[in-house]
């Protein structure tokens, strides 16, 4: 009898995971590993979460690859950093180059979407700034796997199945063919159990390591890149990737309920769930179970989302501030548009009042909140030949619209989807928690955030609850274990419910929680995933 890695009948729970010495917590079991390798090695958090990143690129390059871009929250001796490791659209390519090419918005494959990786300079900054160990060493792990192979896992299969699907058809041009070539050799794209292998990916990495990044962006790899795209109508070209620099930034937050919650400022949306979050702080929430938290929990949302979509971008190039959209003030007029019924989502005036993610922890205290992505599951469809380098789509978010935020320009950074989310509580750090998944992102981390702030459950418990997600409109999807009287309540409240079978457009995430009392670290994973905590 064939066994069903993806059938599974019978109710599951896992347990908090918890440890003291390390902890690293991820989507797939051997990127935790890897993770875990580096602190008994005696690195610290940070090179656990750039061995994590690297290995994850390898063993599910189905949500991120070499060509995409990360953002990270780094917890180092009593301080909170970030970096923005995303890159620009390139510098030649404009609005009207699009629109000269028969294109009405930003397609998403091929080489218009495609912008400045940031990844690989996101883990050399990382490692040169925080790390302890060198990156030959840290990136090792992924380097082994790329080479010699590893044992495909049931949810990452799943994807690469719908994306050999999708591409077979939507991607037939000869500039994919390298796709095909890396990711589903001999027409066969790998099953359940499979091995696949990339030595090209290993060959990248290993440049990566021994040249702090350089061969990337100045170097052989670089030269590869832009030769592909001028072969295919591209914009990217060596100017634009010997130009880049990550951008070391100063995180924003908002008080909830005594919990500093942070993300990185824009261009990145974790001011969505900032927005959301400082909306419902004006709230007393009795039980999780309600219609009224739930009601309260989806206006909120829909109008943080209507800020976001209207005035995220680059930061310089934003209409408003961060500080007018996350005022005490304009949370207080938003929240005040919050009735008994649904309402449609519109912007308000504030100066008028797939994606993966890890989170690790060391025995010093140091923690980082990590992801990476190459934003629409395996990217552009392209796939730079003899590198593995999957190049993301992060362009599709620009508008060709020249009088929105968020349009198209030459060197300009996108509205971006993916965050890292990180807890302080009086100046001590509590913990990296995100959940991944395109614009589920910050819908996930105000519901963790809040089902262990409001409701105290404990990190397992605050990713397995079932989600909810906003569509558009009034329209919102909910998990088959969404309490049925409560989404029949919420339609009643005039809200579009509907129930979806299918878990994985609900976002992945990871929490770890660190008592500041003893530095217990209390680890929780995703059910929705291949998700796993190594610890020690």
């Amino acid at each position: 009898m064939k066994t069903d890695h993806l059938y599974y009948p019978y109710h599951s729970q896992r347990m908090t995971t918890i440890a003291r010495q390390g902890m690293v917590a991820t989507s797939q079991p051997l990127a935790a590993q890897a993770g875990l390798d580096m602190l008994k090695k005696g690195g610290n958090a940070v090179d656990a979460a750039i061995a994590t990143a690297a290995m994850l690129t390898v063993v599910e390059p189905t949500s991120n690859g070499i060509g995409g871009d990360a953002f990270a929250l780094v917890w180092m001796k009593d301080k909170l950093y970030g970096l923005n490791a995303s890159g620009p659209a390139p510098q030649s390519i404009s609005i009207d180059k699009v629109r000269e090419l028969g294109h009405d918005e930003m397609p998403l494959h091929g080489f218009l979407p495609v912008t400045v990786p940031g990844a690989p300079g996101g883990w050399a900054a990382l490692s040169k700034h925080f790390g302890k160990l060198p990156l030959i060493e840290v990136l090792q792990p992924a380097i082994y796997y790329a080479e010699n192979g590893f044992a495909v896992t049931p949810t990452v299969a799943k994807l690469w199945e719908r994306a050999y699907k999708k591409f077979s058809t939507s991607c037939t041009e000869p500039m994919y063919n390298g796709w095909f070539d890396t990711f589903a050799p001999n027409g066969e794209y790998p099953k359940i159990g499979d091995i696949w292998r990339s030595p090209d990916h290993a060959e990248t990495l290993r440049q990566i390591a021994r040249t702090d990044a350089a061969a990337f962006y100045e170097g052989e790899l670089a030269a590869k890149m832009t030769e592909f795209s001028a072969d295919n109508g591209g914009f990217l070209t060596k100017e634009d990737l010997a130009a880049y620099e990550p951008e070391w930034v100063e995180p924003i937050s908002v008080n909830y309920r005594g919990y500093d919650v942070w993300e990185i400022p824009p261009n990145g949306q974790g001011l969505v769930a900032l927005s959301a979050l400082n909306i419902l702080k004006g709230f007393s929430f009795q039980e999780k179970e309600s219609i009224d938290t739930y009601h309260k929990q989806m206006e909120a949302m829909k109008l943080a989302f209507a800020d976001g979509h209207a005035y995220i971008t680059e930061e310089q190039h934003m209409p408003v501030t961060v500080e007018e959209l996350l005022s005490d003030a304009y949370a207080a007029k938003r929240r005040d548009q919050i009735g008994e019924s649904a309402q449609e989502p519109e912007a308000g005036e504030p100066k008028a009042g797939g994606t993966v993610y890890l989170a690790t922890a060391d025995s010093e205290g140091n923690m980082v909140s990590f992801i990476q992505s190459n934003y629409h599951g395996f990217g552009s469809g392209l796939v730079v030949p003899g590198t593995g380098i999957a190049l993301q789509n992060r362009g599709h978010n620009f508008s060709l619209d020249p009088e929105h935020a968020n349009s198209l320009e030459g060197g300009k950074k996108s509205f971006h989807t993916i965050i890292p989310g990180f807890l302080t509580k009086d100046n001590q750090a509590i913990g990296p928690f995100g959940v991944m998944g395109g614009f589920m992102q910050p819908q996930g981390h105000a519901q963790v955030v809040m089902n262990m702030l409001d409701f105290g459950l404990n990190p397992q418990t605050a990713l397995d609850a079932p989600r909810w997600q906003w569509i558009k409109d009034k329209t919102f999807h909910v998990e088959a274990d969404f309490p049925k009287h409560i989404a029949e309540a919420l339609i009643r409240k005039g809200h579009d419910i509907e129930v979806k079978a299918d878990r994985s457009t609900f976002g992945r995430g990871q929490v770890i929680w660190r008592d500041p009392e003893n530095g217990t670290l209390y680890g929780g994973t995703e059910a929705r995933a291949d998700g796993s905590i190594a610890s020690y």
